[in-house]
């Protein structure tokens, strides 16, 4: 067994259960006669309650079995899953999420949460929905006892049941709460005493039910084990001969009881597969590790390729033959190892995709729009890292365009649009990068307003020439908006401008397009990972950097001439096309002599924009291990990290975004000056 904290592992998994629930309701906003969807939501609650009692969480127990009760309600049909429930049930999820995760929760908070629950359901039940089973049932006059039914259920629990702390006479203890039960064990598994491991559970149990419950009933009592266990439950019940019937009419019955006997008998047996199916999966398949063991490992396999790449650099200084092959071996199996672990690491996009339909739900609230997201891609991966960092921007541009982009239902009846707002979340792979696209079919951005904006807050001279480009990206500069007002939602301009430097930070960049009328689309380029890059090492005097791979597009010679013949214009013609180049032997200062055959690393910024960075020389691609630079060295700008080379030494990753914002800094000041 792990030695994980027991309190850590609730966690854990009481954070899937509230994410299937969170899940389970807003599905239910939208289908609210869904029976499936009521009994997942009863099922989650009902679990929640139960682990959080086991794990000494009583205050979040016994809160959530408030919100149990109103869906057992809902699912008997009591009342109905209003809109209005489906939002009680969601506010009071975020009390729970906060007992759950140990944050100070206000009781006088909980009880206004369960006082507004109670109101609800108790409006909700004048207009109760009216199941078919319920309806079926509805007598003509005054009720009938129900009936009692007989059934056999025959269980056995997964071998570390016990070690998981699955105890099986608590459950045969519930089953005979619901009737007269009688319960047989099964031995026949049971494997001689010397194979005998007494942590194991080879029991199983035949058990015969006389009760006026249903299903239902019987499947609650093993609601915490039920996906891990073969369960098969099969009503016995005998079938009643009215007293005056004749021979001929009793052997009518039996004719017709026959086939639907067998019939009953085959359709168990798939059901028992599906269940033994079930139960390997789950127990197979997957397994659950700490995040922090994969940071761990991903660490060491860091280590792995620097020390890969010293021993490649010793292989090619040798004459040894042996130790070259065993050099390009290694290489083979570091490169192995690093891209699967890379694979691990990665984790669909869904889970960051899937916060965001309570985001909107709270967003059409508060706004008082009709909003609809959709997601696409949603089986894209990035890195589990990335996808963390990305949760903050996403809001951020998501409560703009709900904000902002879309109109109010009138307005967009008016321009002659649907009342329903569309916000499309979607991501798809390109190269070592992913794209992910904000669109709404909202009003667009006022290009008039923004650049109003611009020059009265100075950004921007009045009359500037500016491209269209140009003027959108003013969005992200800092304190910038064109709210009319402030709300609780936006307004105060502290947020696209952090968007931006977030994503920058993640080696990424943020692109924007509008169309006038038809809505807005934000894009923003990530790169797979943070932890290892394909980087391209170059030498500027007698420095080494490394250029991330993915933004180099081409390397061309600059030969003297060419340098002489463009001097102060920092231009060169590539294929017809005009393309900007910085210095970097002059950015960076280093005081040495050009190298006579410079190079022109040409990299993409975004977009369709390139820029050309004059190198001394190129030596090769490199497998960079990207390590963070001193929280003295993080405000310096144009680099993003450093890597430690095979030779031991260490090479600054630039930054290509400050890098370009840098150098135009620089010939600004120098057109100036001169």
């Amino acid at each position: 067994m792990s030695g994980q904290d027991p309190v850590e592992i609730f966690r854990q998994e009481a954070q899937e259960l509230f994410e299937d629930i969170e899940q389970g309701l807003l599905d239910l906003a939208h289908r609210p006669g869904d029976r499936d969807l009521v009994d997942a939501v009863f099922r989650g609650l009902h679990t929640l309650k139960g682990s959080g009692a086991m794990f000494g969480f009583d205050a979040l127990a016994a809160f959530t079995h408030h919100c149990e009760t109103a869906f057992d309600r809902v699912r008997k049909g009591e009342v109905a899953a209003t809109s209005e429930l489906v939002g009680a049930v969601l506010a009071c999820q975020d009390h729970m999420r906060a007992l759950a995760e140990g944050r100070p929760a206000e009781a006088a908070v909980g009880e206004a949460l369960l006082a507004e629950l109670h109101r609800v359901v108790a409006s909700a039940g004048g207009s109760a929905v009216e199941t078919p089973a319920a309806s079926a049932a509805a007598p003509a006059s005054t009720p009938a006892a129900p009936s009692l039914k007989t059934w056999r259920v025959t269980l056995s629990l997964p071998a570390d049941a016990l070690v998981n702390g699955t105890r099986p006479l608590p459950l045969l203890d519930e089953l005979r709460e619901l009737g007269d039960c009688t319960v047989v064990a099964v031995t026949d598994a049971v494997p001689d005493f010397d194979a005998l491991v007494p942590t194991e559970c080879h029991l199983a149990w035949d058990v015969t039910l006389v009760t006026k419950h249903g299903r239902d009933a019987i499947e609650d009592v093993f609601i915490f084990v039920i996906d891990d266990m073969t369960l098969d439950i099969q009503d016995v019940t005998p079938v009643e001969v009215p007293a005056e019937a004749p021979v001929e009419a009793l052997a009518e019955i039996v004719t017709e009881a026959a086939p639907a006997a067998v019939a009953s008998q085959a359709a168990a047996a798939p059901v028992e597969a599906a269940n033994e199916g079930r139960a390997t999966k789950t127990s197979g398949d997957t397994v659950r590790v700490p995040a922090e063991r994969l940071d761990e490992m991903m660490d060491r396999v860091g280590e792995l390729v620097i020390a890969q790449s010293r021993l490649k650099q010793l292989a090619a200084s040798s004459s040894d033959i042996a130790l070259r092959a065993v050099a390009e071996e290694i290489e083979r199996l570091a490169a192995e190892m690093r891209d699967t672990m890379m694979v691990v690491r990665m984790v669909p996009i869904a889970q960051l995709f899937g916060r965001f339909r309570r985001l909107i739900h709270d967003l059409a609230r508060d706004t008082g729009k009709s909003i609809t997201l959709s997601t696409e891609g949603e089986a894209t991966e990035l890195d589990k890292t990335v996808i963390e960092r990305l949760a903050d921007p996403l809001i951020h541009l998501i409560r703009n365009s709900a904000d902002h982009g879309l109109e109010t239902p009138e307005q967009r009846r008016a321009a002659g649009k649907s009342e329903t707002g569309h916000i499309v979340l979607a991501a798809r792979q390109s190269g070592a990068e992913v794209v992910i696209t904000i669109t709404d079919d909202g009003r667009g951005v006022d290009r008039a307003r923004v650049r109003a904006k611009a020059e009265e807050n100075g950004l921007i001279q009045p009359g500037q020439v500016l491209s269209d480009n140009e003027l959108l990206q003013l969005i992200f500069a800092p304190g910038f908006s064109t709210a009319a007002a402030i709300t609780n939602l936006s307004g105060r301009g502290v947020g696209m401008d952090v968007v931006k430097k977030t994503i920058e930070g993640l080696r990424g960049a943020i692109e924007i397009t509008s169309t006038p009328g038809h809505g807005s689309v934000v894009s923003l380029r990530i790169p797979l990972t943070l932890a290892i890059i394909d980087g391209l090492l170059v030498r500027v005097g007698s420095g080494r950097y490394v250029i991330p791979l993915s933004s180099v597009e081409e390397c061309v010679e600059l030969s003297v001439e060419q340098d002489v013949r463009s001097a102060g214009r920092s231009l060169i013609t590539l294929r017809d096309q005009l393309v900007p180049f910085i210095r970097l032997r002059q950015m960076f200062k280093t005081g040495l002599a050009p190298d006579p055959h410079q190079k022109i690393v040409v990299v993409s910024t975004g977009g369709h924009e390139r820029v050309g960075l004059v190198v001394d020389q190129i030596l090769g691609d490199h497998q960079t291990v990207i390590k963070p630079l001193s929280p003295f060295h993080a405000d310096v700008g144009a680099f993003s990290g450093a890597t430690i080379l095979g030779d031991g030494g260490v090479a600054l990753i630039l930054d290509i975004g400050s890098l370009v914002a840098a150098g135009q800094r620089h010939d600004a000041q120098t057109r100036a000056a001169s």
